[in-house]
């Protein structure tokens, strides 16, 4: 992706909070061809300068495309579960940051012991499957937390609701994905691609 789309992105989830925030609707604009092929897409919310996580929410599936995976990604973060409500207050103390996703793809390996060695910290996002139990990392999460892939592969696990050493059975299924991340570098400012290797 091209980094004006991946301003572009932003700039939609912005409008996208915005509206939500104020309850108001969002206004409509051009998007590229591209935005209207299905990907799967997340949005996070952190505040500034804090650095703090506000929100986080999203479709790791193209199920979407991705202008509309965006806008409703963006609205879901205003009102993730593990936060209050966002306030119109808080928009200029808040910066949003999107991931678009490639699709998943499942891990296979002879041995259980083999899977750190497939992931890469930086490139790789993680999916934990265990029957009704699932949880997601973003590619971004283990280095902003200096994990190493073990400690990563344990941390999709409790995600997930499961054990951290439920990676190692047979029965639990992992996919991997990647990322392009962009983000606002302050409320409202300058928008550029993040590095995460």
């Amino acid at each position: 992706m091209k980094d004006q789309e991946g301003a572009l992105a932003v700039k939609l989830a912005r409008r996208a909070i915005d509206a939500e925030t104020r309850n108001l609707d969002i206004d409509r604009f051009d998007v590229p061809d591209s935005f209207r092929e299905k990907s799967g897409a997340f949005v996070t919310l952190r505040t500034f300068p804090g650095d703090e996580l506000r929100g986080c929410i999203g479709y790791p599936e193209p199920v979407f495309p991705l202008a509309e995976a965006i806008l409703r990604a963006a609205q879901g973060a205003c009102h993730d579960p593990r936060f209050p409500p966002l306030r119109p207050e808080e928009l200029d103390h808040v910066v949003v940051e999107v991931s678009i996703l490639t699709p998943p793809e499942e891990v296979k390996v002879e041995h259980r012991l083999d899977l750190p060695g497939t992931i890469v910290i930086g490139r790789d996002g993680l999916i934990i499957e265990r029957g009704m139990y699932r949880g997601l990392l973003l590619p971004q999460v283990p280095v902003e937390w200096g994990w190493d892939a073990t400690t990563f592969l344990e941390q999709a696990c409790l995600k997930a609701g499961l054990t951290p050493d439920m990676w190692l059975d047979r029965r639990t299924r992992i996919f991997t994905f990647k990322a392009e991340v962009f983000q606002e570098e302050s409320p409202y400012g300058q928008i550029v691609r993040r590095r995460t290797q």
